[in-house]
């Protein structure tokens, strides 16, 4: 983009000069007096200027719908990745729920297992037991 500009500054640059010397070469030639080529050097002086004026106006519009453009872009640019990071937080908070649900699940599980073996291991303990009291017995 500064390439756009420096490029753009030489032609306007190199173009008002060539007019310049351009200007000042035909009117040192034409055959006036002073005080008509004094006339001439301010009238085509006057023009140039004005000329300079307008390329300088249309070249700040010109940066200024750039710089608008670039906002504008910009601010989109940021409204979509906004939206991005919102889905991906609410996707990330989804999959966080679900596996905080299996982990309760298995835990459950795990839980209930563990109780019927204690359960299971309890009963045979006391079988054992009772069988053991029975055989002092008899």
């Amino acid at each position: 983009m500064s390439r756009d500009n420096d490029l753009g500054k030489g032609l306007l640059i190199g173009f008002i000069s060539g007019s310049v010397i351009g200007s000042i070469i035909a009117l040192l030639y034409a055959p006036k007096s002073g005080k008509e080529l004094r006339q001439d050097l301010k009238e085509k002086t006057d023009e140039l200027m004005e000329e300079a004026e307008g390329y300088l106006a249309n070249a700040k519009e010109r940066a200024t719908d750039l710089m608008n453009d670039g906002k504008k872009k910009s601010e989109k640019l940021i409204a979509e990745t906004k939206v991005k990071v919102d889905d991906l937080l609410k996707e990330a908070e989804q999959v966080l729920h679900e596996a905080k649900i299996k982990t309760n699940d298995i835990i459950s599980s795990g839980k209930s297992n563990l109780e019927k073996e204690s359960e299971k291991l309890k009963n045979a303990f006391k079988a054992g037991m009772d069988a053991y009291k029975n055989e002092q017995k008899g």
